[in-house]
């Protein structure tokens, strides 16, 4: 008799980048000591997630609750064929993330120009500037580069966002090589209709194979979004444990998408992914625990 495992059919496997330790710290309103950040990826490590992006490499002014990465990321522990990722706004947030030895980076412009200025302090051409000698050097290296789109499906300051406006920030970032391209919801109000109508117009641009779908939950929408992108063939999407995050930058974005919520989804539509759906739930209620302790940080 047989003990191989059975191959696992690219179609039904979906991949699942926990983003908790950084876009789920980044908004929460308390600082975690460094020890707790390492058990964090460290517990994500052993629950069976192939991506993790650990932290970001941006201004401690700007985002206080991240200003330990270095740190964190020289204490981790690194399991084999885990990508540990980082973000990264600019040549300095790269060179940071090279001495910390991220496996992959990203970086992140928007699909609204008043969200641009308000998150990075520039407009959305002279971000795509910024990024191009940093996606070069990160290819050079053989650095992965995931490149992302915020407010791609709305905008706080500007509200709608067409999808051609998505699609012109795509072209540049393919165009400059990016392995990757992220859709992110960033607060939240997209619909199964208006993520299909955006997605279509991004799959013109970048194969399905390398498309993420980022989703906050705003309006409980995220689950249905996320369903809409799998009937697209897209299966790769970004989850936080225990639904904790948001962005600083946005007002109105609550929690990123639960990701023991996208398990159970992804379960009941004959999805694997090779993660431990009882440990994250575990994972979850202990960072939450945690995060209702812990000291707000000053302003």
């Amino acid at each position: 008799m047989s003990t191989m495992t059975p191959a696992v059919d690219p179609a039904r496997h979906v991949t699942l980048v926990e983003v908790s330790p950084r876009d789920g710290l980044q908004n929460e309103k308390v600082m975690l000591p460094v020890d707790v950040k390492v058990e964090l990826v460290d517990r994500l490590s052993a629950a069976g997630f192939t991506r993790i992006e650990v932290t970001s490499f941006v201004s401690p002014k700007a985002v206080p609750q991240l200003a330990d990465a270095a740190e964190v990321m020289s204490r981790i522990k690194r399991v084999p064929g885990v990508r540990y990722e980082v973000l990264t706004p600019n040549a300095r947030g790269y060179a940071g993330a090279v001495a910390a030895g991220a496996d992959g980076i990203v970086v992140f412009g928007s699909a609204s120009e008043t969200f641009s200025q308000r998150n990075i302090n520039c407009s959305i051409a002279e971000s795509l500037e910024r990024f191009r000698p940093v996606v070069r050097d990160a290819r050079a290296a053989g650095v992965a580069v995931r490149g992302t789109v915020s407010c791609a499906l709305g905008c706080p300051y500007e509200g709608a966002v067409s999808p051609e406006a998505v699609a012109r920030v795509v072209r540049e970032l393919v165009a400059m090589g990016v392995d990757e391209l992220s859709i992110a919801d960033t607060i939240g109000v997209g619909t199964p209709d208006s993520t299909r109508a955006v997605m279509h117009a991004v799959l013109e641009h970048m194969d399905v194979n390398k498309l993420n779908g980022h989703f906050h939950d705003t309006y409980g929408r995220a689950i249905a979004n996320i369903g809409a992108c799998l009937d697209l063939g897209i299966r790769c999407f970004d989850a936080s444990v225990a639904g904790i995050g948001g962005c600083p930058f946005a007002p109105g974005a609550t929690g990123n998408v639960a990701t023991e919520s996208v398990l159970a989804l992804l379960a009941t539509r004959g999805f694997e992914t090779g993660i431990d759906a009882k440990a994250v739930e575990g994972i979850g209620r202990w960072i939450r625990a945690l995060l209702t302790q812990a000291v707000p940080v000053a302003q």
